[in-house]
This record gives C-alpha cells, sequence and structure tokens, in this order.
C-alpha cells in the first residue's frame, strides 16, 4: 500500500478497516489508531457516526495486478 494515499487495507483490518487505513496513511502504528478510537468513544460525540462515514467514504485497498 502507498502512504499516499488514504484506502482501507484488505489484510490486518479490524472491523471495517478504518483506523488500519488511516495508520498506514500517516505512518503511525494500527494499535496505537485502534487505542485512541477506542478511548474517544468514551467521551461524548459523533465518534461512531464519523466511523461509520469513514467507512463508506475510504475505498478498500486495491487488489495486486
Amino acid at each position: 500500500m502507498s502512504t499516499n494515499t488514504l484506502s482501507r487495507p484488505r489484510q490486518g483490518r479490524i472491523i471495517g478497516g478504518v483506523c488500519a487505513g488511516i495508520a498506514h496513511r500517516f505512518g503511525w502504528s494500527p494499535t496505537v489508531v485502534r487505542v485512541v478510537a477506542v478511548a474517544s468513544i468514551l467521551i461524548p460525540g459523533p465518534q461512531v457516526l464519523a466511523y461509520l462515514i469513514c467507512w463508506v467514504a475510504i475505498p478498500n485497498e486495491r487488489q495486486a495486478a
């Protein structure tokens, strides 16, 4: 996967792959992004809705030819 584009990976995803895609895009650890995402759900706000929107809006990683 290229680090220039935001896409959800086909391998290593949990639930929709949004956190893994964001982590790969910015060169972060997927575990750290997942922990931050889960911790943010404890704060009142639209985090779950934002995750669902990202799940729909972020494309899947292209398959290798």
